[in-house]
């Protein structure tokens, strides 16, 4: 970290989760609680020596309730306050963490300080919590800067426990570990053990800085559509024709395929035709779709669906939300599709 007198500013921003919840004394259950009761339970926080403000969602939320109105009140706080902090804290709840750092990654355009979205497995009260060391080492990345100065990290990260993933590269992968995030695609942005240790290769760089422009439009109609043997046409076909949808993520098998029968494709290519924006991504948690390798796939690819590559289904379905929310024609949304904005595929 570069020496500097000046003490690091970060903005925390609470949204609610496991982090800050308590047991409820009736039904034993876990609920939202308030800020301060989480820095209560934390005070190896003021050893930090840094100025840390905070923004609470009132009330606090299950981030099972998470939904597009809830990203655009975080961008919110980061475009009023991004002059004044040199990083931001986002303590969320696990569920659905990487959708929320997904759609981040795509509405902070020009993002050149960090956004560190954290949480926890057991609540901060408990006795064995993961949250305390997540937290205090998310505010630790948010203040780290390099030997010029310059913020380590300069876009939307996940910590948690043991490493910094890219937003839009991770995915929940247990609902017991610590270690509960993984980026099977992509290598960790950093390590942590004694030490924070950094992969400044993978880390992202602008190569010019412009000033951020956020991005509040998400369109909500986009949706995922898995596939399962024994899916019937019937099926396939009102899923492709509900109501209002303009984009599809198609949850597909192995490297990118599907049926090969003429009414799988047929009902696809109709889909296709009629405007829907249809993205295959695999249903595997590591590797990505390859078209040409299977007929099946091949098949599929020649009805006009756009290959995913390597991205993630959290990343596939926000990346929609984004581009629809720009208000692009289906064939600019293609376009799109078919390139990496900030990181969140490998072409």
């Amino acid at each position: 970290m570069a020496s500097t007198d000046r003490k690091p500013h970060i903005l925390i921003i609470y949204t609610g989760g496991t982090i800050g919840m308590i047991e409820n004394p009736v039904t034993r259950a876990l609920q939202p609680f308030d800020f301060n009761h989480l820095i209560d339970n934390v005070p190896k926080v003021k050893m930090l020596d840094y100025t840390i403000e905070h923004i609470q969602f009132d009330p606090p939320i299950d981030s099972s309730d998470m939904d597009p109105h809830h990203w655009m009140d975080i961008a919110r706080n980061i475009e009023e306050n991004f002059d004044r902090f040199d990083g931001f804290v986002v303590l969320h709840g696990t569920d659905t963490m990487a959708y929320t750092a997904s759609a981040l990654s795509f509405m902070l355009e020009n993002l050149h300080k960090p956004v560190i979205i954290t949480g926890s497995q057991l609540p901060i009260g408990e006795v064995r919590t993961d949250g305390e060391e997540n937290l205090i080492t998310a505010l630790q990345i948010a203040a780290d800067t390099d030997a010029s100065g310059l913020p380590t990290v300069q876009e939307v990260a996940i910590l948690f426990e043991n490493y910094l993933w890219r937003g839009n590269r991770a995915t929940k992968m247990s609902a017991d570990n610590f270690n509960a995030f993984k980026s099977n695609n992509y290598p960790s942005l950093a390590k942590i053990g004694l030490g924070i240790h950094f992969n400044y290769d993978a880390l992202m760089r602008a190569q010019v800085k412009r000033p951020l422009k956020v991005q509040y439009a998400m369109d909500t109609g986009v949706m995922f559509l898995d596939l399962n043997p024994g899916i019937t046409e019937t099926t396939l076909r009102h899923q492709l024709s509900t109501p209002g949808i303009k984009g599809i993520v198609l949850k597909t098998f192995g490297s990118g395929n599907a049926p090969t029968a003429s009414w799988f494709t047929d009902a696809v290519r109709e889909a296709v035709e009629r405007g829907i924006v249809i993205l295959n991504v695999t249903q595997c948690v590591n590797g990505g779709v390859h078209s040409k390798r299977y007929d099946s796939g091949e098949r599929l690819a020649g009805t006009g669906v756009i290959s995913g590559h390597d991205i993630t289904s959290e990343a596939a379905i926000t990346k929609m939300m984004y581009l629809f929310g720009l208000g692009l024609a289906p064939a600019d949304v293609r376009r799109y599709l078919n390139c990496s904005l900030c990181g969140e595929v490998t072409m």
